[in-house]
């Protein structure tokens, strides 16, 4: 999970979906480049506040000797994204067809470590699983960058210095304690790491043991980091046996300032108003219980849910709306369930990766360079998706679409991109 101050602007990028983004992203506002060679001084400095939290002096020696900085990582944190993701494209990505399966194998493969977990905190294996395939796409995208060298830049170098430090002596202590081995440890540009993407904060806090060997280790433990998600969710309040909500018709009218999912009502207040389940039975029968929120991620003529306490434990492990929609419907493909039922307002909504595959081979035939089609919109796929634009007489976007998709499998191709 990325710090909160990194995704309180923008709805919650993945690491399948963050990382070829931010290779686009704007360039920096220009500032004196620190000095990589100035890092070895930064973190010998940075002894006395390791020792006050925990770690011995010769423990942050060693596990501090011989890092290297990492300074692209200053960029991506000063960087916004160039390409803002609507909603549709976000968890069209997210929760497709493809994550569906693969989730539901992957609780049938795990099936007799998830129901002890269920059983000890309640919260459903479903959801577990959801965030799971999410967060890594079920342990196949961990990240790519040394963690311990992005976590000691961030540190030394840069904004929000006081908050990675924290990070990096958390990450310390658990190297430390034997939780997790140095060597080949990995995550986010941000810190986040293992197959459920907790910040070594968290990790420290809330991971357990679902394995019992004694180490809590959410790298290469899938129990592990299936327990320590349960967890979570628990402690940020998650309800045993409640849905985290349910898609619903508004009436037309309905007072806009309604939405929010703070914005806490009885479900009889909600009927009162005219709301209704997406099928037109009564909010009754759908079983909820305590005050619900009213989400409406596209605005009232786009799909609504009305949400429980649960959805606020989703909302926790990452503070974005789009990012706890994303789970929660994922959690009921996983179910059986069925895709939502209101269309969003567009005509042009987002691509599954298979169609990112497929508009990336698309682009190819036509002589763009865009490298290896792996579904991932990085830099060369979107200045191909800008290029056939220019050619089409469209917006220069950049955005990966279905209309565009359609048109590049139907038109004829030209001799020469462009």
């Amino acid at each position: 999970m990325l710090p909160r101050f990194l995704t309180h602007a923008l709805p919650r990028l993945t690491l399948a979906v963050l990382l070829p983004l931010c290779a686009s992203c704007a360039s920096p506002v220009a500032v004196a480049a620190p000095a990589p060679a100035d890092l070895p001084t930064c973190l010998g400095n940075l002894a006395d506040d390791a020792a006050r939290t925990g770690l011995s002096g010769a423990a942050w020696r060693q596990w501090t000797k011989g890092i290297e900085a990492d300074m692209s990582v200053l960029e991506l944190l000063d960087a916004q994204p160039e390409f803002k993701t609507p909603i549709w494209d976000y968890l069209a990505v997210l929760v497709d067809e493809q994550r569906v399966a693969d989730g539901q194998a992957m609780l049938q493969q795990w099936a007799a470590v998830l129901a002890p977990i269920a059983k000890a905190q309640g919260v459903d294996a479903a959801t577990v699983v959801a965030v799971w395939g999410v967060e890594s796409d079920y342990g196949r995208s961990f990240g790519k960058r040394p963690l311990l060298n992005s976590l000691a830049t961030l540190s030394c170098f840069g904004r929000r210095q006081a908050y990675f430090r924290g990070e990096l002596f958390s990450l310390v202590r658990l190297i430390d304690r034997g939780d997790l081995r140095s060597e080949g440890l990995v995550g986010s540009w941000a810190g986040a790491f293992g197959h459920t993407q907790f910040m070594p904060s968290t990790y420290l806090r809330l991971a357990v043991d679902g394995d019992g060997d004694g180490r809590r280790d959410l790298v290469g433990s899938v129990p592990d980091a299936l327990a320590s998600t349960a967890n979570f969710l628990d402690k940020a309040g998650w309800v045993s046996g409640q849905p985290w909500g349910v898609e619903v018709r508004v009436p037309d009218g309905l007072d806009s300032a309604l939405v929010g999912r703070r914005a806490k009502r009885p479900q009889a207040d909600w009927a009162a108003r005219g709301v209704k389940l997406v099928d037109g039975r009564p909010l009754s029968a759908a079983g909820l219980t305590g005050e619900l929120g009213l989400v409406a991620p596209a605005g009232l003529k786009g799909p609504a849910f009305l949400v429980t306490r649960n959805f606020d434990a989703i909302y926790g492990y990452n503070a974005a709306e789009s990012y706890a929609l994303a789970i929660s419907h994922l959690s009921d493909r996983l179910r059986g369930g069925s895709p939502w039922q209101t269309a969003w307002p567009t005509d042009d909504t987002g691509l599954s990766r298979l169609e990112r595959r497929a508009l990336q081979t698309a682009l190819a035939a036509r002589g763009h360079p865009i490298g290896e089609v792996d579904g991932l919109l990085g830099t060369a796929t979107r200045r191909a998706i800008q290029a056939e634009q220019k050619r089409l007489g469209w917006p220069e976007d950049g955005r990966a679409g279905q209309r565009l998709l359609k048109v590049l499998q139907t038109q004829p191709q030209p001799s020469s991109p462009g």
